[in-house]
């Protein structure tokens, strides 16, 4: 008997309708926040090669990236607690309440980051100050992005879990852009001694604003059908232990849990990849060993607009997952990675249309993980534990293989001269992809296990009209 057939089911009430309006608000209110945290939590990689290293580990040579990355990768030690803090809180106390938190703490601790002296004033407490505040970045980032995914996926419609669950992803690429489109403007209109004496302070800076506004958004939305069913079905499931909680994964979702591991594994080393290696691939890497590399503004622009095309495409996409199913959609990038993981990376080394040509590939395959990934982890989890598996899971697998993945291929690169590092990263990351997405079980259109069916006001038919026109009482 498999972990599917031994998991308790219930039938669960009749259909649940939810008003348009509050479903749109609810994602809104997601993924404005979602963009907020993401701008605070990418830039500091945009400024990596270009300025942070100078600033805070100066003097180290070709291991100066290396270190400089490193610092990067310490708010992975850190997001596993935040998912399993934030993750718990969230499921005791519901999804709204704790996203708040996560966005306050994510915008203190970039405008904390933003306010470090330099190595040059403070000696070796600045990189200190920079590492123990990345680590508070991934304290929050760790509740962050599976809340929010939980929360657009609780509220969407069955029928359109995918469409709108793609908006979360889509709030995330618009993070990101806005943080390298930030960091892109400083970069080219400042000089360089102004841009290590202050300018790179400016992106952090802007962190409160955005946080805030998420912040206003959040606070004003009640929380989600699913969790009020819950509360409403069972209050007691609020003081579930966390031992309790481990043991329901452990016996009846294991299946599920290895399946997240590598849906989150492929997409997410395939982003750290593209949004946080290939930066300085570009600019520090390939000058650095001979070949003809890009300016910092060049490579910038190239990633930005690579994301305009993701956001063009994403929710289009997503909706797509609704009507053909999601493993359709996570077999073809798991596919198309390890088909054109290699080629690509050498495609970054010839030329400006090798470039653009290169960039496009990863992102497109980073796409199709993007778009129907939102709606395909929170169908594996029930509601009274869905947002902690998910914040658990899903952090371990960055931290351990995504998030780490910018500082083992430098070092990998700078320890044997090979270039190729990026692509056999992301042909492994396709492997796993494939391997995870054969055992995925379909649920495009199904109700979340643990809620009971949900659709709109927008999807329900028609009232009758009379011979005038106007709209008659629906018959009992």
């Amino acid at each position: 008997m498999t972990d599917q057939s031994r998991r308790p089911r219930r039938n669960l009430r009749p259909p649940v309708v939810q008003e348009e309006r509050t479903v749109h608000r609810a994602v809104a209110a997601a993924s404005v926040g979602n963009v907020a945290e993401w701008y605070d939590f990418g830039i500091y990689s945009y400024l990596a090669a270009v300025v942070l290293e100078r600033v805070f580990f100066p003097g180290l040579g070709d291991w100066g990236a290396v270190y400089t990355l490193g610092a990067f990768a310490a708010a992975f030690i850190m997001r596993p607690l935040g998912g399993f803090v934030f993750g718990r809180i969230g499921d005791k106390f519901g999804r709204t309440k704790t996203l708040s938190a996560t966005i306050l703490l994510m915008a203190v601790a970039t405008v904390l980051l933003g306010l470090v002296p330099s190595y040059g004033t403070s000696g070796l407490l600045a990189p200190l100050l920079v590492l123990l505040i990345r680590m508070l970045q991934g304290f929050s980032a760790g509740g962050e992005y599976t809340g929010a995914l939980t929360l657009i996926a609780e509220y969407a419609p069955d029928r359109r879990r995918g469409f709108f669950g793609s908006w979360l992803e889509f709030s995330t690429l618009t993070g990101y852009a806005l943080g390298a489109s930030t960091c892109g403007a400083v970069i080219a209109l400042l000089p360089d001694e102004d841009l290590v004496a202050w300018g790179w302070r400016v992106p952090f800076m802007l962190a409160l604003p955005l946080g805030l506004v998420g912040i206003y958004l959040r606070i004003r939305l009640e929380d989600t059908p699913a969790f009020r069913q819950l509360m409403e079905r069972s209050p007691a499931l609020a003081t579930m232990s966390t031992r309790r909680a481990v043991q329901i994964v452990l016996r009846h979702y294991r299946t599920p849990a290895l399946v997240a591991t590598g849906v989150i594994v492929a997409w997410n080393v395939t982003n750290y990849v593209l949004t946080n290696y290939v930066p300085t691939y570009l600019t520090g890497t390939l000058p650095r060993f001979g070949e003809g590399g890009t300016s910092s503004a060049v490579a910038t622009g190239l990633q930005v607009a690579v994301m305009l095309v993701m956001l063009c495409a994403i929710v289009g996409v997503g909706r797509l997952s609704d009507r053909i199913g999601r493993k359709p959609v996570l077999m073809t990038g798991s596919v198309s990675l390890v088909l054109l993981g290699l080629p690509a990376v050498w495609l970054l080394r010839t030329g400006m249309a090798g470039l653009i040509a290169g960039l496009l590939i990863i992102g497109l395959c980073l796409m199709c993980f993007a778009a129907v990934s939102p709606s395909t982890l929170p169908a594996l989890f029930p509601t009274v534990i869905r947002y902690s598996s998910l914040a658990v899971i899903f952090n371990l697998s960055v931290s351990l293989f995504a998030g780490t993945a910018p500082t083992i291929i430098e070092a990998a690169v700078t320890a044997t001269g090979n270039l190729d590092w990026p692509g056999y990263y992301l042909i492994g990351a396709g492997v796993i992809g494939i391997v995870a997405t054969h055992f995925l079980r379909e649920h495009a259109g199904k109700p979340l296990d643990g809620a009971a069916p949900l659709s709109s006001s927008a999807e329900l038919p028609p009232p009758p009209l009379s011979e005038d026109g106007v709209p008659l009482e629906q018959p009992r």
